[in-house]
């Protein structure tokens, strides 16, 4: 909720100079986010930034990530950068951007369904899933942006996504949304990514990833496509890409 009240703030209002010798005004607006990227620590402090399920890129004019030695999911607005001034990067050399800003998003695991199936803790308030750019099962993750009420007293509401809801289908998930009974207020948006490294390996292999979730109009069930993250190991600026893309039907 956080990031999308700060960007229309942003976009709405605008930074105004003016000119020392003259009443010329410069209007000056945020750029919108063009990437959303994984944030992955290495140990030495520094950071890349997984694009998708096969591109890796590294800051140019950030040493360090503003996140610490937490790996998050982030909205960013990234420029490529070509050192030799050309116009593109070469295709196999190391990628890098500059960083125009980024923002971290929630971040959290997926919760394996109880054993006992007592979910009321995780609450069966309703929620719209939001046709965005950012819904996409990739990197190992599953990222939303979903709708639902809030009110004006600050009740932190909790989301989480269970998983092994179905037996007889290992990557059913399931959005569970508790308000904490603020269910009155004005709509809004809020982005979650929750990671899906407990569920079983796909082997390369792209699968259908099925997400339920309670609606303000029932039940509902959205697909995604889905490839389990391979690990990525950095060494002299090389990166070992993901064997996995949307060629992949």
């Amino acid at each position: 909720m956080k990031f999308f009240i700060s960007l229309a703030v942003a976009v709405t209002s605008v930074f105004t100079f003016t000119a020392c010798d003259d009443d010329s005004y410069v209007y000056y607006y945020p750029p919108s986010p063009n990437a959303l990227v994984t944030v992955k620590p290495l140990d030495d402090g520094s950071f890349y930034m997984q694009l998708d399920d096969s591109e890796v890129v590294y800051p140019y004019n950030m040493k360090k990530s503003p996140f610490g030695d937490k790996e998050v999911r982030a909205l960013a607005s990234l420029t490529r950068v070509r050192l030799d001034g050309g116009d593109a990067p070469d295709a196999d050399a190391v990628s890098l951007v500059n960083v125009n800003w980024i923002d971290s998003i929630l971040t959290k695991s997926a919760v394996p369904y109880p054993a006992d199936g007592d979910v009321a803790e995780y609450g069966d308030d309703p929620i719209e899933i939001v046709r965005d750019w950012v819904n996409i099962a990739e990197d190992g993750y599953l990222t939303l942006r979903f709708r639902t009420r809030w009110g004006t007293d600050g009740t932190v509401h909790y989301v989480n996504l269970l998983s092994g809801v179905n037996p007889e289908d290992p990557y059913e998930v399931e959005f569970r949304h508790n308000a904490n009974g603020d269910v009155d207020g004005f709509a809004g948006d809020a982005l979650v990514a929750f990671g899906l490294g407990g569920l079983p390996d796909t082997e390369g292999k792209t699968v259908k990833l099925t997400l339920k979730y309670k609606s303000y109009s029932g039940e509902k069930s959205i697909q995604f496509d889905y490839c389990s993250r391979k690990s990525t190991t950095v060494a002299t600026g090389q990166v070992e890409r993901a064997v996995c893309s949307s060629r992949v039907k």
